[in-house]
């Protein structure tokens, strides 16, 4: 993994085909909401496999966390049909035939002489694409368990939400003052509640461009 790729850092805005073979922008997937990204070796992958079945065990959960996520992979657009499909994920794969991610970030699996694939890597990024953790699944013990996701990302919320603890008198005294500003998503600089509400359902064509960004 390219060395600049750390935590605070901000990930690369890659412009990718998805499985519909629209192109899509991460930063555009990614709203104002939290994401985690798999790059994977591919369909032909046990171990991959695995973790996105975990993963979509999980997505429910995510979804309401506001988190969106995204596979990336070399697989072609046909093979990466099937990849999503026969694991049920309801999120984005993005193909990348040209191997534009695993040049750019130095993650060719060298070790493999068969397969021209990435390393995998598990990214968990914050709002507008920056790195909050990334992780080096070259061995599947190096991946995320459901467990660790969930505690990287309590943590990476309560950095983010001002108001993640309602219970503080400042924050009661200003809700009944009128002043949402600590609130999400009601504050005034960030997202309709309609907006949210297609991020959540990661309807990106009805959401794009609408968030403000914070």
């Amino acid at each position: 993994m390219r060395e600049d790729i750390v935590t605070g850092a901000k990930f690369p805005d890659y412009i990718l085909p998805d499985h519909t073979r629209t192109p899509r922008r991460l930063s555009d997937l990614q709203g104002d909401q939290f994401m985690v990204i798999m790059l994977t070796r591919g369909f032909f992958c046990p171990k991959d496999r695995q973790q996105m079945l975990e993963l979509v065990r999980f997505h429910p959960q995510l979804a309401v966390g506001y988190t969106q996520v995204v596979t990336i992979t070399t697989d072609d657009w046909h093979t990466t049909n099937n990849y999503r499909q026969q694991t049920s994920a309801p999120w984005p794969f993005l193909y990348d035939e040209e191997r534009i991610v695993q040049k750019d970030l130095d993650i060719k699996e060298y070790t493999d002489t068969s397969h021209d694939v990435m390393i995998p890597h598990t990214i968990v990024l914050g709002r507008g694409l920056e790195v909050a953790k990334v992780y080096n699944g070259y061995y599947y013990w190096g991946r995320p368990s459901v467990a660790e996701l969930h505690a990287e990302l309590r943590e990476l919320a309560r950095r983010t939400y001002s108001d993640w603890d309602i219970t503080r008198p400042e924050l009661r005294k200003k809700w009944q003052e009128g002043d949402k500003s600590d609130f999400y998503p009601y504050g005034k600089n960030s997202i309709s509640m309609e907006t949210l509400m297609l991020q959540m359902a990661g309807a990106v064509d009805q959401y794009a461009g609408r968030a403000k960004g914070h």
